[in-house]
Parts: C-alpha cells; sequence; structure tokens
C-alpha cells in the first residue's frame, strides 16, 4: 500500500475532474461532485489539507487506487 498524498481540497477536485467528476454544486465549504458513468457521487471537503481518512473514503467512493490518484495529481 502506498502512502497517501498530503492534498488540499481543491487539488483532490481538480485530480478527479480528470477521470469524469465534475462539479455539481457547494454547500458552504464542501464540494460535492458527480460521475455519470459511472455514476457516483462524493463530497470533498474544501480544507487547506485533508485528514488521511477522509482522503482514503474519498479514493475508494470514487472507485480508484491509491496509485491511480497519485498519478492525477
Amino acid at each position: 500500500m502506498s502512502a497517501l498524498p498530503i492534498v488540499s481540497g481543491r487539488e483532490c477536485a481538480k485530480a478527479l475532474s480528470k477521470v469524469g467528476f465534475q462539479l455539481l454544486r457547494q454547500h458552504g465549504s464542501h464540494l460535492i461532485l458527480r460521475r455519470s458513468s459511472p455514476f457516483a457521487q462524493l463530497v470533498v471537503p474544501e480544507h487547506k489539507v485533508l485528514d488521511r481518512g477522509t482522503l482514503r473514503a474519498i479514493i475508494r467512493q470514487a472507485d480508484i487506487t491509491v496509485e491511480e490518484f497519485q498519478k492525477l495529481l
């Protein structure tokens, strides 16, 4: 298992946009992203640094691996 990178919420959303996620809306400091095919919706907090557990959950919900996520950055 590779180490998780240290990223902000905006950097995470930008990386996920490369695999088809689009900003659906924003509620306070949370970005709601959606991908239509295959359908997935996830919430990314717009913090300066995402916690490791939060980032790991986002990556899992996006159905990609940590290595794929690192390549997207």
